[in-house]
């Protein structure tokens, strides 16, 4: 496949992984401000730390809703370039339109379930009658741009496993640009608090929707939208669904694990813990990322070359993202074992919350060094379309490992503020040695057999 001087077949591994990932890292770093720049200005309000948690507590929902996103077009994405390293680009516009049309009954699905059940559920997720009002202004309004958000998350999956990463970059640029620039304005312009930052959030992923769209019904998309290709077919449906499992599962599950952590951190620290958490959360956004980004660049060339079997382009692909992956995580670590008051003081100058904040990170990010080894290996086997290892590994972290141990460790240390923190570090490593373990496995005994049996038709041909 070639495009705009693009050739992931053939093109030098690293200019061609840096051109893909440069723009996919920027892009999630301007994500990043996507995510918490409402958060930075809410903190600032007038009872910014009550605010805080109370947006905190609704982040879970939106945690969800992007799982959602991810289930159709990180699900679908791979396939598609999968199906375009074989030369079928029929069948990639098959895959992109369903994804499509299955992105938008979730949205329909969820803004109905959401809007008719969001007291309830703010209230189960840890939401105390101080808070409370404020995680409803907020989430009232941003499920109305439910739609917005699978479109724009969805399918810019679509746009980057094209090998149009500068295009998925500025799909997030502009979202994110009309998002800070709003947030001030409706946060303490028009005096809107929570509500304007939510109206910022919903207007923004709006306008990046539409570009979205844009690109992919043009003539620039080499996979277009077509519309005889939105009927839903229940093969390629099936066949999304089950490799999107293990994407939805690590952002779904992020949801759960935000609810366990803030139910037990309001247990052992009071709402002072859930704002902690809140700004913790973010601060892992920022962490990760950029890193998803890395990888994010070398999936199109995984996922191309794997359909071409030209494995040792895969591995070379591979080698080359986990190195840099780890590098980054380790830097990452450093970074905040060293730094954290710094980092909090980007979110909020309330020494009470600075204190607990600061602390708190030394403690929930120890593991966050061998990260890079996990994301990397990981989004390796969803690149390949292995979806059952991607799944099992999605669930390994977050529900076998990180969420039961939120709720035993308190039982077994006496300070159960720090025991809860440190279910985090806990099950990064263990997830990680196992991830690695695992792929290791796979990597000798599947990719070594393709490069055998490629050879030996080689032999044979020749």
């Amino acid at each position: 496949m070639s495009n705009q001087s693009t050739d992931l077949g053939k093109d030098s591994i690293g200019k061609l992984m840096f051109k893909l990932s440069a723009p996919a890292i920027i892009a999630q770093i301007v994500n990043v401000l996507y995510n918490i720049v409402d958060r930075i200005f809410i903190g600032r309000m007038a009872n910014g730390d009550l605010a805080m948690a109370g947006v905190g507590v609704a982040f879970p929902i939106i945690l969800l809703i992007s799982a959602f996103s991810a289930l159709a077009g990180m699900g679908g994405a791979p396939l598609a370039a999968i199906k375009m390293g074989e030369d079928d680009e029929d069948y990639a516009e098959k895959i992109m339109a369903n994804s499509f049309s299955l992105l938008i009954i979730i949205a329909i699905t969820l803004t109905s379930v959401f809007l008719l059940f969001k007291e309830p559920i703010l209230i189960a997720f840890g939401a105390s009658e101080k808070t409370l009002s404020y995680g409803m202004d907020y989430i009232s309004i941003y499920l109305l741009g439910t739609i917005f958000v699978q479109i724009a998350l969805g399918m810019n999956s679509y746009i980057n496993t094209q090998g149009f990463a500068k295009i998925g970059m500025m799909t997030v640029a502009i979202g994110a640009l009309i998002n800070i620039v709003l947030d001030p304005i409706l946060i303490f312009g028009l005096n809107l608090g929570v509500k304007g930052a939510a109206l910022a959030t919903l207007t923004a992923q709006a306008v990046s929707a539409a570009w979205v769209l844009k690109f992919l019904f043009g003539n620039k998309s080499i996979l277009k939208i077509r519309k005889k290709n939105l009927k839903l077919d229940k093969k390629i449906i099936l066949s999304i669904v089950g490799l999107g499992m293990a994407p939805f599962i690590m952002q779904s599950t992020e949801s759960l694990v935000l609810i366990s952590l803030n139910t037990q951190l309001s247990k052992y620290g009071g709402d002072l813990a859930v704002g902690a958490m809140t700004i913790m959360s973010s601060i892992m956004q920022m962490i990760l990322l950029p890193m998803t980004g890395l990888t994010q660049g070398a999936q199109p060339i995984i996922s191309y070359n794997y359909g071409a079997k030209n494995i040792n382009r895969v591995k070379k692909t591979f080698k080359l993202c986990l190195i840099s992956s780890l590098i980054y995580s380790a830097a990452a670590w450093l970074l905040l074992m060293t730094s954290s008051e710094v980092v909090v003081k980007i979110f909020n100058n309330d020494p009470s919350l600075l204190q607990i904040t600061s602390n708190s990170i030394k403690i929930y990010f120890a593991g966050i060094f061998i990260f890079g080894a996990q994301i990397s290996c990981q989004q390796t086997f969803l690149s390949l379309g292995k979806a059952k290892i991607s799944l099992f590994l999605a669930l390994l972290r977050k529900i076998i490992l990180l969420i039961p141990l939120i709720f035993i460790l308190p039982m077994f240390v006496d300070n159960g503020l720090f025991a809860v923190l440190l279910a985090e570090p806990v099950a990064d490593v263990i997830a990680a040695l196992t991830t690695v373990a695992c792929f290791t496995v796979f990597y000798k005994k599947t990719l070594s057999k393709i490069n055998i049996n490629e050879n030996n038709k080689s032999i044979a041909h020749f």
